[in-house]
């Protein structure tokens, strides 16, 4: 069965709208990646790291990864919380 990308893009601006810290659930990282080459808006913080997280709460989401180095990014695998919303940016960190 194919996933519709309009349902998946509605899930990820729903998490993202209306929820206070408290609300937001962990998350089990998807998939990840480090941008290198990122918008000009964003190269002041390049590189960085971006997941998609399997949220507890069903849903599927994509987020910016905060890490001071690279031994603090995530894997495939670990679990993800969330720290703070920055301009309809999730951002999370490796739970400890």
């Amino acid at each position: 069965m194919m996933s519709d990308p309009s349902r998946e893009q509605e899930q990820e601006e729903s998490v993202a709208r209306g929820r206070s810290p408290a609300q937001h659930p962990a998350g089990i990282v998807y998939t990840e990646t480090v941008v290198f080459a990122p918008p000009q808006q964003y190269v002041s913080e390049a590189p960085y790291q971006i997941a998609i997280l399997d949220l507890e709460d069903g849903t599927r989401t994509t987020v910016r990864i905060l890490a001071e180095s690279p031994a603090e990014r995530v894997r495939i695998g670990d679990c993800a919380i969330y720290v703070k919303e920055r301009d309809g940016v999730l951002y999370y960190r490796r739970k400890s």
